[in-house]
């Protein structure tokens, strides 16, 4: 509980700062250009003399907004198609088993930077691109667990009681598999930031006038060679941190609603 209690203090707390900051607080101001590390700017200051921690933390809570409506959307389509694939089976199953396939045959960031050019790359572009390629993983999970339960005794004596498939999927399916789920949309946010991070490096996600991390690390690529270390160095790092952190809770959220974790 100490570790996720920590990890989401410093998580929200960046979400929020960057959400609520003003653009005055990472202005362009020349006359402090690619200034080192210093006690008035700490992550140092860019080529066009905006302060870089600042900047670091608006990209960083841009990159959480999109991983988090991502998320979502690509969260509950893996909940829908997993309970509906594992109960109804049949047919359906077999659709949603081949769209699985299909979608993780395509490698990950082909299809990623495909999506978001079809759809006219910027926010929209990346959010949906996250949102439609992060579901198939989550999805088998989600499928595994409810065929676990699709066995048990009290679902058998659900459909002898002549209850509906939709009504035992709403009522003794989904409550069983709901700890999995959760810990998994927690899981999906450090892949859905990473991504989002990733094409808008390749230039196929946000354009360059947004604050986010991937244009950060892609403009600084110019000035590594000329000994500007602090402008890759310390938005990575910050990238890095957010992505283990969400690990962090999500493990221990595991340990917590697991009870196979609770007995060992």
């Amino acid at each position: 509980m100490i570790y996720i209690g920590l990890a989401g203090i410093y998580l929200l707390g960046i979400f929020f700062l960057g959400i609520f900051m003003p653009e005055s607080a990472y202005e362009v101001n020349y006359a402090e250009k690619l200034i080192p590390p210093c006690a008035d700017h700490l992550f140092g200051t860019d080529f066009m003399g905006r302060d870089m921690l600042m900047r670091s933390v608006k990209g960083l809570s841009v990159s959480m907004v999109i991983a988090l409506l991502a998320a979502g959307v690509s969260s509950v389509l893996a909940l829908a198609f997993g309970v509906a694939a594992a109960v109804f089976g049949g047919k359906l199953d077999a659709i949603v088993n081949w769209c699985v396939d299909l979608f993780m045959g395509i490698p990950h960031l082909v299809l990623l930077i495909l999506i978001s050019f079809m759809l006219g790359r910027g926010a929209k572009g990346v959010t949906a691109a996250v949102a439609l390629t992060h579901w198939p993983e989550l999805t088998r999970v989600v499928r595994s667990e409810v065929l676990s339960v699709r066995s048990s005794q009290y679902v058998r004596a659900a459909y002898k009681m002549g209850k509906s498939h939709l009504r035992v999927a709403w009522e003794h399916v989904i409550p069983h598999v709901l700890p999995v789920y959760l810990v998994g949309v927690i899981l999906l946010f450090p892949h859905a930031i990473m991504h989002e991070a990733s094409i808008t490096f390749l230039g196929f996600g946000l354009p360059a006038e947004k604050p986010a991390v991937g244009v950060i690390l892609s403009e600084s690529m110019k000035y590594i060679a000329m000994g500007k270390w602090w402008l890759m160095l310390f938005p990575g790092l910050m990238l890095l941190l957010a992505v283990m952190l969400f690990d962090v809770i999500g493990e221990n959220l595991k340990k917590l609603w697991n009870p196979d974790s609770g007995n060992e």
